[in-house]
């Protein structure tokens, strides 16, 4: 069981350094929702929101495993255009943890690289497609992140890659933490799916829980 107090102490070391509670999410594979009590409850005991923590620093230690894990999302990816008849033009990663699996994916698929930015805040506006990658202009786009919790990142992206001209046709991911199968009608594909069954693997009880939209 993962100790409630130690991803506080996390979470607060990740503030000091600067972070924001998106950045700490990213950090410690939990929701937005999640930081907030972390930072303001968690080292107080009381019960945790419904959660499940998510690490995968040991695949993220080595290339080579990064790159063994990419094969199993391109396989995926390769499936779900077979089956829809889809074609695809670019792979765009969510950073952070995105980029290094978008970017094996595009090697071994022979697309083109990009990299979107959410914004600093949930729901407001400032995500971004790096200038410094493919564009997403008049393509047919697949994202990839590691781990959805409520969707609201991938929300954000699949809007930004609208107005930027791109049209998102699948979006894979490592984890998927929510009930959702697509995200605003862009069909959504995972390794593993985890869902917490009342309790929270945080420590806690269904007193302090919330429905995964």
């Amino acid at each position: 069981m993962v100790e409630v107090k130690d991803l506080a102490r996390k979470a607060q070391d990740y503030k000091e350094k600067g972070l924001n509670e998106r950045e700490i999410g990213d950090e410690l594979h939990v929701s937005i929702d999640t930081v907030r009590y972390l930072l303001e409850e968690g080292m107080e005991g009381t019960l945790p929101p419904s959660d499940i923590k998510i690490g995968w620093r040991s695949i993220g230690v080595y290339g080579s495993r990064i790159a063994m894990m990419s094969e199993i999302l391109a396989d995926i990816i390769i499936e779900e255009m077979e089956k829809g008849d889809l074609d695809g033009d670019v792979v765009l990663g969510i950073a952070v943890n995105g980029v290094s699996f978008a970017t094996y994916i595009s090697e071994m698929l022979d697309m083109e690289l990009a990299i979107y930015k959410p914004p600093l805040e949930r729901g407001k506006m400032g995500g971004s497609i790096s200038g410094n990658y493919a564009s997403v202009e008049g393509k047919k786009i697949i994202i990839v992140d590691d781990v959805m919790s409520t969707g609201a990142t991938a929300q954000e992206a699949i809007k930004d890659v609208k107005a930027a001209g791109g049209t998102p046709i699948l979006m894979v991911i490592i984890v998927n933490k929510s009930s959702q199968n697509e995200v605003d009608g862009v069909p959504l594909r995972a390794i593993i799916r985890a869902r917490s069954m009342g309790g929270t693997i945080l420590g806690g009880g269904p007193l302090r829980s919330f429905p995964y939209q």
